[in-house]
């Protein structure tokens, strides 16, 4: 646009200022103390060459089975990964560090229970620097004492905290202090048989005359829904059946709606569940999905899975959350007046 050239008057030298000028071969001077190798490293470093920091994960439930599978698996892979385990309290802290053989500062105290605002800031602070949650915490069933006459079978409840509180109220509060502490993606450890509210799984732990209490896979499946809704990136794992057995001697099988509940194998080792929890970190096709996992029978051997296109085989599917029920506001209401005043 212009059609002349500016002609700007030469910079002014301070007294004694010395030019430095390229030597007459036009390299530029280099520091003789460091040999040209050393200056092709820190070249290499400064381009981005220098090796990744480790992945700071927080895993909830380390102390439990399938969740102390994933804190161990982490704890074993230190270029990958820097866990944090979270218990409930200091005792619950020291079994953890005692069976995993991690570190003080590898494990944090932090009460889901405790109250909100409190929980809130303790989990801030546990969450620091990390850049995702692995949520494996899930209301236990276990025997209550006495017979269930209608079934014959020993009664069934949950008494260390109803569904409502752990699998729903427990994993909002988690989601929530994940998305306040800045994480960008949280991987859900859930169950298979949410779209059936007549599933077995949620008779156990009634109250109230059943009017209250129990339906575990209907609280999880609004967990997994509020989290969907967060907006952060989410893995959500359906695992079948849990075995304790080694893993990595199973196909792994995936789909999607409770689709495999009629195959003929409807099981899986927590062990290879866990390791699905921690490629789902590794493996972009894994974000934003919800699927359920299941395995062929033992092969007697090791079996080499392609994590990376486990979920080839669903295409674009995902688990659609308009099948089966999820409770609304006013079931979440009922709920939390039936469990506090059962009677």
């Amino acid at each position: 646009l212009y059609s002349h050239r500016l002609k700007l008057p030469p910079p002014r030298r301070r007294p004694g200022h010395r030019v430095r000028t390229r030597r007459a071969h036009g390299r530029r001077p280099t520091n003789p103390a460091m040999p040209r190798w050393g200056l092709c490293l820190a070249a290499l470093a400064s381009a981005g060459g220098a090796a990744a920091a480790p992945m700071r994960v927080v895993v909830t439930g380390a102390g439990g089975n399938t969740g102390g599978h994933v804190f161990r698996k982490m704890l074993a892979r230190p270029e990958q990964f820097d866990p944090i385990g979270i218990a409930r309290t200091a005792s619950s802290k020291e079994a953890l560090m005692s069976s995993s053989g991690c570190r003080d500062e590898q494990v944090a105290v932090l009460d889901v229970a405790s109250v909100p605002g409190l929980y809130m800031d303790a989990a801030i602070a546990a969450f620091a620097g990390a850049a995702a949650l692995i949520i494996c915490t899930s209301a236990k069933v276990k025997p209550t004492g006495g017979t269930d006459e209608a079934t014959g079978r020993p009664k069934m409840g949950f008494p260390d905290g109803q569904p409502y509180n752990v699998d729903w109220l427990g994993q909002r509060r988690q989601i929530d202090g994940a998305k306040a502490s800045g994480l960008r993606h949280v991987v859900i450890c859930s169950s298979m048989g949410g779209t059936d509210p007549a599933n077995m799984l949620n008779t156990f732990g009634k109250v109230a005359g059943g009017r209250g209490g129990g339906n575990i896979l209907l609280w999880k499946r609004k967990a997994e829904k509020y989290l969907i809704e967060s907006g952060m990136k989410y893995t959500i794992v359906h695992p079948g059946g849990l075995l304790n057995e080694p893993g990595g001697m199973r196909q792994l099988v995936v789909g999607v709606d409770d689709q495999l509940m009629a195959s003929v194998n409807r099981a899986v080792p927590r062990e290879d569940v866990a390791e699905v929890l921690v490629q789902s970190l590794l493996n972009k096709s894994f974000e934003n999905r919800s699927f359920d996992l299941v395995s062929a029978p033992s092969a007697g051997s090791a079996v080499e899975t392609n994590f990376a296109a486990l979920l080839g085989e669903l295409g674009d599917a995902s688990c659609d959350y308009g099948l089966g029920e999820i409770p609304d506001e006013a079931a979440d209401i009922k709920e939390a007046d039936l469990l506090m005043y059962p009677e």
